[in-house]
């Protein structure tokens, strides 16, 4: 299995992904494709001293910034790390395209270049978020933020079979977003999804507010790709601030509060463990033809190595076709 990694793409350069992708190699065995400017991707791939023959460079002579227009650059800069590694895909020399770099960029070369599944319209991004009952999917935080209820539909479809097949979640529930649990909640567009959900074969289980995100009461919630993203962000910053109000209070701590927090040490790692976004690695962008897998702009190393293995278990259980499959059968 080859895995093509957009050496240029993420906050922190080339060091850091070049990092998490020999942790990938050594850890999951994957056969791995660095794409980018190989003359500042080699220096970073000796310092490691990995040896192997696990590790390939594939040139990129362009890169696409994060503050670059999406479609603009994708068209313009051919020669990229984000449209190169995606045509390595679409030509069969790779299995699936891991990029932390510019999100936008990422959808559209995918889009453009694989294709779109048959039956969906736009693709999705999901997230694996953490829930006091284990883990459950959002599709869409980011990829479309004027979609077609139909569009809701197929990422509902494409949810429930990612979390059927990488999660082992049977008949997944689905849940639409929204600002409360009645049906006569929310907007017509709102209101036009829920009623496409509710005459699906999907396990749909109505309309779930946002708390709904870390209670688990749904294995799959959809959105419009704004909405998605407004919630991811909320929910990041959330869990960034929990844990500096815990640092703040544990630092005032008296003698015997100092002598708890010693006693806690392991379940506060656990505690930042399990909120840590660098644990599921990166985003499906489900509905192209292909594997897609996006990573959060400052994702490290572990985060990359995650991603990296996310991919991988993507191709090795063939979600793509069964997304295909799940498709079919609600038509």
């Amino acid at each position: 299995m080859k895995i093509v990694v957009d050496a240029m793409g993420g906050d922190h350069g080339p060091g850091v992904v070049v990092d998490g992708a020999v942790a990938a190699v050594k850890e999951y065995g994957n056969d791995i494709i660095l794409i980018g400017d190989v003359e500042k991707i080699k220096p970073f791939l000796d310092k490691t001293g990995y040896k192997g023959g696990k590790i390939t460079l594939h040139p990129a002579e362009e890169v696409i910034e994060m503050h670059e227009s999406p479609a603009t650059s994708v068209r313009r800069k051919r020669k990229s790390s984000i449209v190169l590694g995606v045509e390595l895909v679409k030509d069969g020399l790779a299995h699936a395209f891991f990029s932390a770099g510019n999100t936008g960029a990422v959808v559209c070369a995918a889009t453009l270049g694989l294709g779109l599944l048959p039956s969906v319209e736009r693709p999705g991004i999901a997230i694996v978020t953490p829930t006091i009952k284990g883990i459950s999917l959002i599709v869409d935080v980011g990829a479309n933020i004027d979609p077609k209820p139909l569009h809701l539909l197929q990422y509902g479809i494409m949810g429930s079979a990612y979390m059927q097949n990488i999660f082992n979640k049977p008949n997944p529930t689905v849940g639409l977003l929204n600002v409360g649990e009645e049906e006569t909640k929310g907007t017509d567009f709102v209101k036009e999804t829920y009623e496409l959900l509710s005459k699906s074969k999907l396990n749909f289980v109505g309309n779930v507010e946002g708390k709904a995100i870390f209670s688990g009461k749904c294995d799959v919630i959809v959105c419009d790709g704004f909405v998605g993203n407004v919630a991811l962000k909320v929910t990041e910053g959330t869990a960034e601030a929990i844990q500096i109000f815990l640092k703040r209070h544990l630092l005032k701590a008296n003698f015997f509060g100092k002598i708890g927090i010693l006693l806690l040490k392991g379940t506060f790692k656990r505690f930042k463990r399990e909120m840590d976004y660098a644990e599921y690695g990166g985003a499906p962008l489900l509905g192209v033809n292909g594997v897609v897998m996006i990573g959060h702009g400052r994702s490290n190393a572990r985060a990359i190595m995650n991603a990296i293995r996310a991919a991988g278990e993507e191709v090795e259980r063939q979600v793509t076709q069964k997304i295909v499959e799940a498709l079919n059968k609600q038509d």
